[in-house]
């Protein structure tokens, strides 16, 4: 069978077609849109290039016996009574309503909300800029009869069915995650009408079909999918780590267990009875990027890396803060802010990236400590993103989470696990357990060298001390 798995994302939308005997991608199609910054802070799209997108994809891809979709979560299609787009969409990435969320937590307390919700509001999820909205441009709120998510108004275009799944859902700080439904209570406190919100189904249930009959999986958010494309779905066995341009800690729990604090993302997974935890650290391979940047723009960062390789571990006493852009986890910090400390004469360009190196895997430590605080500690860890294809960084990170580090044969990322999803609704696949097992291949692991696991020990509690040493200046 044919499958075709379409990732909505921020700055393009991706398809892959794949075979679904053998688990091989067998063509793969892009297309780009721009991204809208009306003021500082605010990130917005039009939906309309999204759907234009995702039709050519499935054009240059050909035809599928199953479709899946994926995509960025958080952002608000706002649509009228004849499913009009009343705004342009507000993304994930738009700050403007962290009024909003404040105001949340003090109206509900920060102890209901994660209850309900698995998470702690933060400007990115969907329900808080519906609040903004209602404060700030009210005659548009007054025409809203539909919200949506990204990939479910190209799922609108495409069937002509309005639906969600419970994983993209999650984000929009309107479900009760435990119960994988919409929350009365969130709605009510957000001014929210339940006849706005979509259908919420599994992931791998058929949401529709398109005008040629073709199924149409419910999908899955962007992370969620992801990782059922890298095989992670059982608390206890392999999470996914995602060095991209930001860190993801992401592992499969069996019942939901959110973070009391809400320091962890706690979503539902895209596998009926199954959640997951997730720690988010905003500047990882987007630290480098930052240093390659600001030192050379002309440099790779294979040389980078070599330069780094000179240097000992702990680069002599030298650490990096890796929270250029704020952070999520273990600090929802929208004021945070990256610092070298400890750097002497002797370092060097090489010395500053094997400290970023290094801070961005005690990043990624912090958000696997505190999941193994909320459930099983996962067996090992399944890596993806651009800082996967550098060898010294696998084994960094190898040491510092004390992990076990795999790659898959396909790194398609969240369009490779959406075809998989797009798979269980046109019956290729029993569910995504069966996908997994016969689509997923792990290539080569990377194991943690107990020396540099002793070392990065003695050094993780002078980390751990640099946030709290560094707020007071940076507030």
């Amino acid at each position: 069978m044919r499958l075709v798995g379409l990732d909505i994302g921020t700055s393009s939308t991706k398809g892959v077609l794949v075979d679904a005997d053998a688990g091989d991608v067998r063509a793969v199609a892009e297309r780009s849109y721009p991204l809208s910054t009306p003021r500082p802070g605010w990130a917005e799209q039009n939906p309309e290039d999204w759907w234009t997108a995702a039709a050519a994809v499935l054009d240059e891809l050909g035809p599928a016996d199953g479709i899946g979709l994926s995509g960025q979560m958080h952002g608000l299609v706002a649509l009228d009574g004849e499913d009009r787009v009343v705004r342009p969409a507000i993304l994930w990435n738009d700050g403007r309503s962290q009024p909003q969320c404040d105001a949340l937590i003090e109206e509900l307390g920060l102890e209901r909300l994660v209850a309900l919700s698995g998470n702690r509001p933060l400007a990115g999820f969907t329900a808080p800029k519906l609040r903004w909205m209602a404060e700030h441009e009210p005659e548009l709120f007054g025409r809203i009869r539909r919200v949506l998510l990204p990939k479910d108004y190209v799922r609108l275009r495409l069937c002509g069915e309005a639906a969600t799944d419970v994983s993209d859902a999650s984000g929009t700080l309107l479900l009760d995650v435990g119960a994988r439904a919409w929350s009365d209570e969130l709605c009510a406190a957000l001014g929210v009408d339940r006849d706005w919100l979509a259908p919420v189904l599994e992931s791998g249930a058929v949401s529709g079909h398109t005008p040629a009959g073709v199924p149409v999986a419910a999908g899955a958010g962007d992370q969620a999918a992801g990782a059922i494309g890298m095989g992670v779905l059982r608390e206890g066995g392999a999470a996914s780590v995602v060095l991209g341009t930001s860190g993801v800690v992401f592992a499969a729990r069996d019942a939901f267990a959110p973070d009391a604090e809400g320091r962890l993302h706690a979503f539902c997974h895209a596998a009926p009875a199954t959640w997951h935890v997730m720690g988010v650290m905003l500047s990882a391979a987007g630290g480098l990027r930052w240093l390659r940047d600001a030192t050379d723009p002309s440099a790779s960062f294979a040389a980078l890396v070599d330069e780094a390789a000179v240097w000992a571990p702990g680069v002599e006493g030298l650490l990096f803060a890796p929270y250029l852009a704020g952070e999520r986890t273990p600090y929802p910090d929208a004021g945070a802010r990256g610092a070298f400390v400890g750097l002497g004469l002797r370092h060097d360009r090489g010395a500053l990236v094997r400290a970023v190196l290094e801070g961005v895997a005690f990043g990624l430590s912090d958000s696997l400590d505190l999941i193994a605080q909320t459930g099983a500690r996962p067996a090992t860890g399944r890596l993806s993103g651009g800082g996967a294809e550098s060898p010294l960084w696998r084994e960094i990170v190898a040491a510092v989470l004390d992990l076990p580090l795999e790659r898959t044969a396909v790194s398609a990322g969240a369009a490779y696990g959406a075809a998989l999803l797009g798979g269980v609704a046109a019956g290729a696949f029993a569910d995504a357990a069966e996908a997994i097992e016969r689509c997923v291949h792990i290539t080569d692991t990377t194991e943690p060298d107990p020396e540099l696991v002793a070392r990065y020990a003695d050094i993780a509690p002078r980390f751990r001390a640099l946030y709290p040493a560094l707020r007071p200046l940076t507030e």
